[in-house]
């Protein structure tokens, strides 16, 4: 049903038309990302993957590397995922590693679990098969330079998203917005519209660490209001999703939406389920507590013995971390005796991930200076 009511979203994102199931769980927090693979044949210049996964045969889910599928269902648990979005790299060049995952998460969350696919190879066989295994969506990403009729070079493109209704799954287009590519991204809407997908997805371009160099070759530059977005692209998305005559839903997706709405969602979630009870979580998703660190991983029990007998701890109200070489424990307990310590203390604030990215640390003590030789 032709529609040209264009919805807004947060952070200039909008939409027209219903948005996709997934997009909606992504919105909300409840999508984990399963990066299966980064190895990807088609080495888009715009691939915006970070240097530690681009080509490389890794697995992780979220910011958590997988060494077993219990590390998959760990993470899916620690964000309350109600479904699972998997990615690369391309994934169809993992297709029985993809398969067993998918498997894997419909057996342990049940069929409700949604599970979506990105991808850049027009495979109907390996999607069919995926299908059988439980996958609900596929989103096939056209390389730019097949943008339009679909007919010719893009005929394969067109077979996958005509067959795919056979096979029990929704179908959509997910694309990056180039700017100077208008003409032929209206064209190639025009043409999903007629063959009838369920969606179209449109990214906002953005730099990132590993395209950049090859961005500016290419005499694009940085949209100094919207964060790490291209500038231009925005703008094309917008009138794109207006292009009159559609039937066709069309989201534009901003990436400071993916930053600020998205992410921040799944880190609100993960710090509600996995956060010490000791720590504080701010209205971003991120927590903040006290830490005392020894350089020596041997000093580790000895430092939480010290720490806890000084503050007065309980066990439950602080944490021993070997692997990071030290005590963790509140901002209040750790400023109550920080003064008396001789090992380094700090208040820190991290995201709630695996990975525990620590976004900033504050110095509470004498010891957490250098200059006055901590130890």
């Amino acid at each position: 049903m032709e529609s040209d009511t264009v919805f807004r979203l947060p952070m200039a994102s909008s939409h027209r038309g219903e948005l996709s199931p997934a997009c909606v769980q992504c919105a909300e927090g409840r999508k984990m990302v399963l990066f299966v693979t980064g190895i990807c044949r088609f080495r888009c210049f715009y691939c915006p993957v970070s240097p530690v996964r681009n080509q490389k045969d890794v697995t992780y889910a979220n910011e958590r590397p997988v060494r077993s599928d219990e590390d998959v269902l760990a993470e899916a648990r620690a964000i309350s995922a109600s479904g699972t979005g998997i990615t690369g790299g391309d994934p169809l060049g993992a297709i029985d590693r993809v398969e067993h995952y998918v498997r894997l998460l419909k057996h342990e969350f049940g069929p409700e679990h949604n599970i979506h696919l990105y991808t850049h190879e027009p495979n109907p066989e390996k999607l069919r098969r995926l299908a059988r295994a439980g996958l609900d969506e596929v989103r096939l990403h056209i390389p730019h330079y097949l943008w339009g009729s679909l007919d010719g070079p893009g005929a394969a493109y067109r077979r996958v998203l005509e067959e795919a209704p056979a096979w029990g799954i929704r179908r959509g287009v997910e694309v990056p917005v180039l700017p100077e590519k208008e003409t032929e991204l209206v064209r190639l809407v025009r043409t999903l519209d007629r063959i009838g997908v369920d969606f179209v997805n449109l990214n906002e371009l953005e730099f990132s660490e590993t395209n950049e160099t090859k961005m500016h070759e290419r005499g694009y530059r940085l949209d100094v209001r919207n964060g790490w977005g291209v500038h231009g692209s925005r703008a094309v998305a917008r009138r794109v999703v207006r292009t009159p005559g559609l039937k066709v839903p069309v989201h534009y997706c901003s990436s400071r939406f993916k930053d600020s709405v998205q992410l921040r969602q799944r880190l609100i979630r993960r710090a509600e389920r996995t956060a010490p009870g000791f720590a504080s979580r701010t209205e971003d998703g991120t927590v903040i507590y006290g830490i005392v660190e020894t350089p020596k991983r041997e000093n580790v029990a000895r430092l939480a013995e010290r720490v806890a007998t000084l503050a007065g701890l309980a066990r439950e109200t602080y944490r021993v971390d070997f692997e990071r070489r030290r005590v963790e424990l509140s901002e209040t307990d750790l400023r109550r005796v920080a003064t008396r310590l001789r090992a380094p203390a700090f208040v820190v604030e991290e995201y709630p991930t695996a990975d525990a990215l620590e976004v900033e640390r504050e110095p509470v003590n004498r010891a957490a200076f250098p200059a006055f030789g901590g130890t």
